[in-house]
């Protein structure tokens, strides 16, 4: 049995570690309203322009189209995984980095032949995947901390520009997608090319007859660029949001863990307080009983 001192010292340690943990779970808690509310104000907007690009993709002519819907072989592939920069967050990097890595073995081939490279978004991607036999092209931290429409248009451009510039066939992006602080999702979504957005609406855009206004090379030129550049920045949003509740979960469960440590702890410092005033109490009357005799 442990010491008086041992277990009051373990006592003094976990409840420090409870206060931490607390504190950490109300700082996420307001960072996550903030988070979102701007994925929330966001997301209707983006859901709506990428349905709008789907369908436009699906009604342009080949003469029209865009360079961001070019299909091509998929010979050169681009992969950009977001991560967060921090961990303490449950399973939020470990689930991405792990989707990343599934990814990375269904295309084993490419990735040996150099054929398939990576953008990772915050430390937690940089720091695993450039210790592994794959080409990180380039890596971002910043804009995970402080997400902002300018610094996310700067990443998604370059994507853009590799891709029109056929360095790469495909893009994919792997991240976690927000619903709720207690669900979410890792996914991994096509970005480039552009691709109708499903059955319907390619169905829908293939029996429409459109009029444009103005010309169908001016909304192409225009409309598909600002969307996908939209759709990036939910992209980063969304990543931050679920961080947010990702770890204000962890926070908790760590904060009520430490609660459950703490009773067992007490209750355990209360029995060998009781078993050191016992045995001292038959020291006494044990040393009473020797005089006496």
């Amino acid at each position: 049995m442990p010491s008086l001192k041992e277990v009051r010292n373990r006592i003094s340690s976990v409840s420090s570690t409870r206060q931490i943990t607390s504190a950490m779970k109300l700082v996420s808690a307001s960072k996550l309203k903030r988070a979102q509310d701007n994925i929330t104000r966001m997301r209707p907007y983006a859901d709506k322009l990428k349905e709008i690009l789907g369908n436009l993709s699906g009604a342009v002519s080949s003469d029209t189209e865009s360079p961001y819907a070019e299909q091509r072989e998929a010979k050169r592939i681009l992969l950009v995984v977001v991560t967060a920069n921090k961990g303490l967050c449950g399973a939020f990097n470990a689930n991405v980095i792990k989707r990343a890595s599934a990814f990375l073995e269904e295309h084993a081939a490419q990735v040996k032949s150099g054929n398939l490279e990576l953008i990772c978004i915050g430390r937690k991607a940089s720091g695993f995947f450039s210790k592994r036999d794959v080409k990180v092209r380039a890596q971002f931290d910043e804009v995970v901390d402080k997400p902002t429409f300018a610094n996310a248009n700067g990443i998604a451009e370059l994507i853009m520009g590799l891709f029109a510039e056929k360095v790469f066939d495909k893009v994919y992006i792997v991240y976690n997608e927000f619903r709720s602080a207690a669900s979410i999702t890792t996914v991994v979504d096509n970005y480039l090319p552009i691709t109708s957005s499903d059955d319907k609406s390619q169905a829908s855009a293939a029996t429409t007859d459109y009029i444009y206004q103005p010309s169908k090379e001016e909304i192409v030129y225009n409309l598909i660029p600002a969307s996908l550049k939209t759709q990036f920045f939910k992209v980063i949003l969304d990543s931050q949001a679920a961080e947010h509740g990702a770890r204000m979960t962890a926070m908790h469960k760590a904060t009520d863990n430490a609660g459950e440590l703490l009773k067992e702890l007490k209750l355990s410092y209360n029995k060998a307080r009781q078993a050191a005033i016992t045995n001292e109490i038959l020291e006494i009357v044990g040393g009473a009983e020797a005089l006496n005799g």
